[in-house]
C-alpha cells in the first residue's frame, strides 16, 4: 500500500473553507439566495461545511442540495438531485466537490441544471489537481497542487482524521 503524505491539516482545511466562503460572498453579495449543490458523497460533505461557514458570515439565504451520480460511469448514470429542479430556477448555484482532476464528474453533474434557467453556476473544490480534460475550471479552490496521474489525492473530512492526503 502506498504511503500517505499529509498535504493539508484539519486547521488548514477549515481556513480554506472559510476563505472560499468569503470569496463566494464577495462574488455574490447581491444574491438573495445561494444554492450549495454538493456531489455525493465527499463533495456533499464539503458543501455542508461550506454552507455552515457561509451562514456564519452572511445573512444571505442558503439551500443545500445533494447531487448524486455514478462517478465511475457518469455518462451511463442518471444524475439526480434531492430537490425538485424547478425550485432552482433563477438561482445562483455553487457546485461543490472535494477534488477537481479531469473535470469529468462536474461536467456530467451539470446535466439537471441545463434543463432550467439558472442565474449563475460556479464551482468550488478543496483541491484542484490541474489534469483538466473537460472545459471545467474552479471558481473557488482551497489548494492547487501539481500531481502525476498515478498519484491519488484523498480528502478525509471525518473529524478524527480530517486532512488532505497524497499517496
Amino acid at each position: 500500500m502506498a504511503e500517505k503524505n499529509l498535504i493539508l491539516t484539519k486547521k488548514q482545511i477549515q481556513q480554506r473553507i472559510k476563505r472560499i466562503a468569503y470569496e463566494i460572498l464577495e462574488q455574490n453579495f447581491k444574491e438573495k439566495e445561494i444554492v450549495f449543490a454538493g456531489i455525493y458523497d465527499r463533495g456533499y460533505s464539503v458543501a455542508k461545511l461550506l454552507e455552515k461557514e457561509f451562514k456564519s458570515i452572511s445573512s444571505t439565504q442558503t439551500v443545500l442540495i445533494k447531487v448524486t451520480l455514478d462517478k465511475q460511469a457518469p455518462s451511463q448514470s442518471e444524475v439526480t438531485l434531492d430537490v425538485d429542479v424547478k425550485t432552482l430556477k433563477n438561482k445562483c448555484i455553487i457546485i461543490v466537490d472535494d477534488v477537481l482532476s479531469t473535470g469529468r464528474t462536474i461536467a456530467y453533474s451539470l446535466k439537471p441544471f441545463l434543463n432550467i434557467r439558472v442565474k449563475r453556476i460556479q464551482t468550488a473544490f478543496i483541491v484542484d489537481r490541474g489534469h483538466h480534460t473537460f472545459p471545467i475550471s474552479a471558481d473557488f479552490v482551497g489548494y492547487v497542487m501539481a500531481t502525476t496521474l498515478n498519484e491519488h489525492v484523498e480528502v478525509n473530512l471525518s473529524s478524527k482524521e480530517m486532512g488532505v492526503y497524497l499517496s
